[in-house]
């Protein structure tokens, strides 16, 4: 059984989309991540450095949505669970990216798209150790 921490709601402006006015204007993206984890250790202890650092990955969450523009929220969503899988005690991510400001010609609340990912899946792969 594994534990879970979660982000809901992580806001950025970020310049991703195939638009040209999309990469020049930028737009809010929103991102919820869930990174599950054994909590047992970190609880133990009560050792922050057992854990994943929420405050630290929040920060990088940003900083993802921040940098190089990419087309694709799916290649945005796979940037962020890589980040979130080089914290030691995560064993696996489910991501959210949102693009509530997406440019859809007809009337919508949100788009999004949600991936998971995990450490088995990164060493297969050949992305991480």
């Amino acid at each position: 059984m594994n534990d879970t921490i979660r982000l809901t709601g992580v806001r950025a402006r970020g310049h991703h989309g195939v638009f040209d006015h999309e990469r020049a204007d930028g737009q809010d993206f929103v991102v919820d991540v869930a990174v599950e984890l054994d909590a047992r250790a970190a609880s133990g202890s009560d050792d922050l450095d057992a854990t994943v650092h929420y405050g630290v990955l929040a920060e990088q969450v940003v900083a993802e949505i921040e940098r190089d523009p990419v087309d694709l929220i799916e290649t945005l969503a796979e940037r962020i669970a890589a980040v979130v899988l080089t914290h030691g005690a995560a064993l696996a991510t489910e991501v959210t990216v949102h693009k509530p400001q997406a440019p859809i010609t007809v009337p919508f609340t949100d788009v999004s798209i949600t991936i998971r990912r995990s450490r088995v899946d990164s060493v297969a792969d050949g992305s991480a150790a």
